[in-house]
């Protein structure tokens, strides 16, 4: 049985376009303007939806992901929350892949087995958990691959040819390629300096390879789309709703985001 995610990167591939990866945080900045943000993703443009698991030490992200985490525990926000608000989701959109992003604590805090089997059962695709190399993962990897969950792995401008076919072991849906060294939303992403990476990494797996970190505008998801299969872009948005922007206003930037990462640009 094909997944979302691969049901997805098999469609647009057909169509000939690259995938729109948008990530917010759960209950960010308050669980229902964040549910309003979450199920107007997919009418503007997002093909696949990252989901932030707010927890309290975010170690990866940079300043926006941080404070969007802190808001989101302060409006109540909790892992069973978090998937109930993929439950709601998917009473009204059965199409569009949802992957949890996070950090292992709260997984383990919640229980891995009871997390992998509420998460399948609340419509999530995939997990990535940044804080898990595959060296060290004998619990959450096997459990969530016995639940149909993706997991997608990291590699990064460090990752060399001894350490990638570690990162490529047991992963699927794609591979997410951090594309600068540092935090999330610190820099900008460079796609002379990604192109040769993704181009490594894509001769030696047949994964789709979509790029975050350091994409923040139309035309830089116009740039990384031409050399990758996909686009992520996370901390520019989280912004926007960080200070309190419309969520109609979010969706809008996000929708030029998706155009440029979908070639479709107004010129």
């Amino acid at each position: 049985m094909s997944s979302r995610l691969s049901a997805t990167f098999d469609r647009l591939k057909s169509e000939g376009r690259k995938a729109f990866i948008a990530y917010i945080m759960a209950s960010d900045p308050s669980p229902e303007a964040s549910f309003e943000a979450l199920r107007g993703l997919p009418q503007a443009g997002v093909d696949v939806i990252e989901l932030g698991l707010p927890f309290t030490d975010p170690m990866a992200d940079g300043p926006a992901i941080q404070a969007a985490g802190q808001r989101a525990l302060a409006a109540g926000a909790t892992t069973a929350s978090t998937l109930e608000m993929a439950r709601r989701f998917r009473a009204e959109n059965d199409a569009t892949p949802i992957v949890l992003m996070g950090y292992f604590n709260p997984i383990y805090s919640y229980g891995v087995d009871k997390f992998v089997a509420d998460a399948a059962e609340a419509g999530i695709d995939g997990l990535i958990i940044v804080d898990i190399p595959p060296e060290e993962d004998p619990e959450l990897g096997p459990a969530a691959r016995a639940a149909g969950l993706d997991l997608i792995r990291l590699a990064t401008p460090t990752s060399d040819a001894k350490r990638l076919p570690k990162i490529l072991e047991g992963a699927s849906g794609f591979l997410y390629y951090v594309s600068i060294t540092g935090i999330t939303g610190s820099a900008e992403a460079d796609a002379a300096q990604v192109g040769p990476a993704v181009a490594r990494i894509k001769a030696a797996t047949d994964l789709p390879v979509c790029v975050g970190f350091g994409v923040k505008t139309p035309e830089s998801a116009a740039e990384i789309s031409k050399i990758a299969d996909g686009v992520v872009v996370g901390s520019a948005i989280v912004a926007m709703l960080g200070e309190g922007r419309p969520v109609d206003d979010v969706l809008d930037f996000v929708k030029r985001l998706a155009d440029g990462a979908h070639g479709t640009s107004p010129a």
